[in-house]
């Protein structure tokens, strides 16, 4: 008679530390995805409690015509609520891609319009580029223009890497994939991860 004894393999291999590297990984991809959240939820109200000045800050950029008044109207009432909203999403971990999406598609609009707007200032006041200074209507105040920049491209980088992360941790999309893992409908990671095991089956020669 063969006894078989299940032996747990306790030793650390290769897919422990690949399992702890997508862990931190991933943990590190939530953090930016609160960040960013948290970023654009407070550039969002500071605009909403100064309308006037939001929308004396587009009309400069001269990217949207006058008349009809409606464009520049509308884009200074809707574009405060939409930031917040995407980021109250990613903030909660709901619908996560669409939301950096379309914040990433806001910097590659507002951050060219910035560096043109600089580069007319300077010509303006006949100042170094690094010396250019404004308020840029992003709900931050006035902040040196090159410096703005990099913060801008840097927010451009974690809404991407946010956009393609498939992290869930601090998210109801987690939590959601957690309940649909038994019917392996979930694609995205889940909010934990499990060590590998690995079983070997020992045959005993006695009978």
């Amino acid at each position: 008679m063969h006894l078989l004894k299940p032996v747990v393999n306790d030793t650390i291999g290769i897919d422990d530390m690949i399992s702890w590297f997508d862990q931190k990984r991933l943990s590190l991809a939530s953090v930016m995805r609160i960040y960013l959240g948290g970023y654009f939820i407070y550039a969002g109200i500071n605009k909403i409690i100064d309308p006037v000045g939001f929308l004396k800050a587009i009309h400069l950029y001269n990217l949207l015509p006058e008349n009809p008044s409606f464009f520049l109207n509308g884009t200074a009432i809707i574009l405060p609520w939409l930031e917040i909203v995407c980021g109250i999403a990613l903030l909660i971990g709901w619908y996560v891609r669409g939301a950096a999406t379309i914040m990433a598609m806001m910097l590659c609009v507002f951050t060219p319009a910035i560096f043109l707007r600089s580069l007319a200032v300077m010509q303006e006041q006949g100042i170094n580029f690094f010396a250019v200074e404004f308020d840029c209507g992003c709900g931050t105040g006035a902040e040196v223009i090159w410096f703005k920049l990099c913060k801008n491209f840097g927010l451009f980088t974690l809404a991407v890497i946010t956009a393609l992360s498939r992290s869930r941790y601090f998210a109801i999309e987690g939590w959601l994939c957690k309940r649909a893992a038994a019917s392996g409908t979930c694609s995205i990671a889940a909010t934990s991860s499990h060590k590998s095991t690995t079983t070997k089956a020992a045959v005993d020669p006695t009978r």
